[in-house]
């Protein structure tokens, strides 16, 4: 039977950040399906400030179309996308980054639309809320403030971030480059930033959106570690995991390591697309009794 994998994009991304992962799926012979989460691809906001030369006032000023969108509203988005995939077999869920937030909700609200969840280098949030795990030692690499040297507006009054991920400034970028793709050339970094939309929502969930051991400790999981990400360091993947197989010891993290940083494998895809075909190869194969299995009782 073939698997579908569903993935989900980060902070500022869309599901144009997958087309080279999901071109080296087709041609490995899996189908994928990338998700715009709501306010993103074509749901964002473009402003003609944004544009060349830009408006400052104006690009800090301009409403965003998602503002006042919810951690909520992308889980039940998420959710909508996973029942259709389901009516056509098993389903992969497969979330990068913040995309991690939205798939361990929609893993706790419905755990029976996803046959295996996979966190590449993504927030699963056990023990703490997202925003208090950036005051950990485990963060302690990442400068928070270097990311938002280019911040447009006032994210109290716009009701959004926004950053102008189309500035020239050399610090700007210099920052994201260390931040994101550190191991890419100039060129890779330019043309995934121009990938990247300039709003992003506030809202990363509360306790009651960690995972749940009643719910989303049910799924098969595996965690991929990017092991050069500077965004989301190798420490803090590590005790992201630490902290679910403590939450579910019968059902721990499968656990995977891929070269590179934080998007190095959205770009070069084939050494994950290769770890996702093997994840999906027992339905594949039809072995029913290789396929992960929830713990039962859970």
């Amino acid at each position: 039977m073939q698997p579908t994998f569903v993935l989900v994009h980060g902070a500022f991304a869309n599901s144009f950040s997958f087309a080279p992962l999901q071109a080296e799926l087709g041609l490995l012979g899996h189908r994928s399906v990338a998700v715009d989460l709501p306010g993103h691809g074509f749901g964002a906001t473009y402003s003609r400030a944004y544009q060349a030369p830009q408006d400052p006032e104006g690009l800090a000023t301009t409403p965003g179309a998602i503002k006042g969108v919810t951690l909520a509203d992308n889980a039940a988005h998420l959710i909508g996308v996973l029942e259709r995939a389901k009516e056509n077999g098993p389903v992969i869920l497969v979330a990068h980054s913040r995309g991690g937030v939205t798939a361990t909700a929609a893993a706790n609200a419905r755990p029976d639309l996803i046959d295996h969840i996979v966190y590449v280098s993504a927030w699963c949030p056990v023990d703490l809320d997202v925003n208090d795990y950036y005051a950990e030692p485990e963060m302690a690499t990442v400068d928070a403030a270097s990311l938002v040297i280019a911040l447009a507006g006032n994210p109290a009054e716009l009701g959004v971030l926004r950053i102008n991920f189309r500035t020239a400034d050399p610090a700007a970028l210099a920052a994201f480059k260390a931040a994101f793709l550190a191991d890419g050339t100039d060129e890779e970094f330019l043309t995934f930033l121009n990938t990247f939309q300039p709003d992003e929502n506030l809202d990363v969930g509360t306790y009651a959106d960690r995972a749940q051991a009643a719910t989303w400790g049910r799924i098969p999981k595996t965690f991929v570690r990017l092991a050069d990400d500077a965004s989301l360091p190798l420490a803090l993947q590590d005790r992201l995991i630490r902290e679910g197989d403590a939450l579910t010891p019968d059902n721990p993290y499968d656990v995977r390591t891929l070269a590179g940083s934080h998007l190095k494998w959205l770009i070069d895809p084939a050494p994950a697309a290769r770890v996702l075909g093997e994840l999906a190869e027992p339905w594949r194969a039809g072995d029913e009794s290789a396929v992960p299995q929830a713990p039962i009782g859970r």
